[in-house]
């Protein structure tokens, strides 16, 4: 058996852990005190707030009423007016009424100097309480919203930019109808957003929607603070602070919603990460496949524009992973687990495979570093080129197909793998069952399995690596700038980081 080689594989900042690991995750402990406290105070305050409540809505809900009478829900062309300072009041009302107190600080600018208020963090539905704050200006809603009982009708006195899911074009509708409001000239109110487009626990602010920063307008920071330490340390109320775009940001909406959000988190005093929607879908999803729903969590909008993925494939890839961690405490994968879902040995090219992919040496995978290994390091070697040079390196008679001694013979001399695991991992790549492997079966295999596409390469790269040694004989390291896959990262390194 040749010296295990030694890879220098680089490791790019931008795929390194984020600084929050699982912004959707609020850990609540209450202490006995709160616990007792929660209790003695709702005996009383809850039949009074509750009764104090349904007084409010008995009150509001006919003003909604009469507001909104013939008026469209679609395709209003005319902002209503005239009547939000009166629903304004009666929306304080409702909320001092549930135990808020709002502490406003800086000065709200008019639609005029700031068409778009962007609101962040989001993290309850409480955080409503920021568009009575604003004074009622337009948000972006989905319009199933509107068919809520008696808040349906509330909603419609915004006259909402309204989102459907079953539309196809909703989205290009629906930044068209936010450009078109953002420029008015001061005709339409303010429009409302929560960029982050999903809540979390105010640990971070995770990646920011381009919806609002499209148009190119000012777009003025809403931060939202609470004073319950149960949930935050933070200073308590509602603070507006205003923020200014440059020209050039204007040009480029992902720009623009990064140097937003880098100023708003700045204020906050909170680190920022790409986490995004699409990460909440698949922590679910990891969750569904019996995996810890932290596995699910990737930074997805970072990782997919980097290495060029979708959110299926991504999908698809948890599922993979989740086949081979299915038995493993916390959803990470250790060497041996890798090895017995091979189906081979531990042995120091398979030591090596998995360093590859355990990116930060602790000994294990996550499903993180598995999504980046499999992409950067096995899909490269799945290509028809470098797959039909391993198949004849198997195909010792130039037969064309590959029996199983030829199969077990091969691996047997470079992997040091025993006749008996071979056989499974044989009858599994002759999906015919005709008793030896075709090119399609082999490059079928390697495909479905891009773990194994790089083991079947690994040969070659033993051969390599033995020349290079009798040529420069005392050189114990083969630099990792010939492997196709590392040739892949070195050029996503050379990328501009996220």
């Amino acid at each position: 058996m040749p010296p295990q080689r030694v890879f220098a594989l680089p490791r790019q900042q931008s795929l390194l852990l984020p600084a929050v690991i699982n912004p959707f995750v609020q850990d609540t402990k209450l202490t006995t005190a709160a616990i007792v406290k929660c209790v003695l105070l709702g005996i009383f305050l809850v039949p009074v707030r509750a009764i104090l409540l349904s007084l409010v809505l008995m009150v509001t809900w006919p003003v909604a009423v009469i507001i909104t009478f013939k008026h469209p829900l679609k395709g209003a062309v005319e902002p209503m007016t005239g009547w939000r300072r009166v629903m304004a009041a009666l929306g304080r009302t409702y909320y001092f009424c549930m135990g808020f107190r709002v502490v406003v600080k800086g000065k709200q600018v008019g639609s005029s100097e700031a068409p778009i208020l962007a609101v962040a963090p989001h993290s309850t539905f409480f955080d409503g309480i920021v568009c009575i704050v604003a004074g009622l200006p337009s948000t972006v809603s989905r319009v199933e919203n509107l068919a809520t009982p008696i808040f349906g009708r509330f909603v419609r006195c915004l006259q909402p930019v309204l989102v459907s899911r079953k539309d196809p074009d909703s989205r290009k509708n629906t930044i068209q109808e936010i450009d078109s409001r953002a420029k008015s000239g001061g005709k339409w109110p303010q429009v409302l957003i929560f960029p982050e487009g999903t809540c979390t626990n105010r640990s971070c602010l995770i990646t920011f929607k381009q919806g609002a920063f499209i148009p190119g307008v000012p777009v003025q920071p809403v931060l939202m603070r609470y004073p319950n330490k149960l949930v935050s340390d933070c200073d308590y109320g509602t603070v507006l602070i205003y923020f200014t775009s440059h020209q050039e940001e204007k040009k480029t909406p992902a720009l623009f919603a990064s140097r937003v959000r880098e100023t708003m988190a700045q204020a906050l005093g909170v680190p920022v990460t790409d986490h995004t929607y699409e990460d909440c879908r698949l922590m679910i999803s990891a969750g569904e496949l019996t995996l810890p729903m932290e596995a699910g969590l990737v930074e997805f909008t970072k990782i997919s524009r980097k290495l060029n993925l979708k959110w299926d494939n991504v999908k698809k890839e948890l599922e993979g992973f989740a086949t081979m961690a299915s038995s493993c405490k916390g959803g990470r994968i250790t060497i041996e687990e890798f090895a017995r879902f091979l189906k081979l040995p531990v042995n120091p090219p398979l030591e090596e495979l998995f360093a590859l992919f355990d990116r930060n040496g602790d000994g294990t995978i996550d499903f993180r570093e598995y999504v980046i290994g499999v992409t950067i390091l096995c899909r490269p070697a799945n290509t028809e080129d470098v797959l039909r040079m391993a198949f004849q390196l198997f195909d010792t008679d130039e037969d064309k197909r590959i029996t199983r001694e030829e199969f077990t013979s091969l691996l047997r001399s470079a992997l040091g793998v025993s006749d008996l695991n071979m056989t499974k991992l044989f009858k599994e790549i002759d999906a015919d069952g005709s008793g030896f492997i075709t090119f399609s079966e082999f490059q079928a295999f390697a495909t479905t399995h891009p773990e194994y596409a790089k083991l079947f390469t690994t040969y070659l790269e033993l051969q390599r690596y033995q020349a290079i040694q009798e040529a420069r004989p005392g050189d114990l390291e083969l630099s990792s700038q010939t492997d196709s896959g590392e040739k892949q990262e070195d050029s996503v390194s050379d990328k501009k980081d996220d």
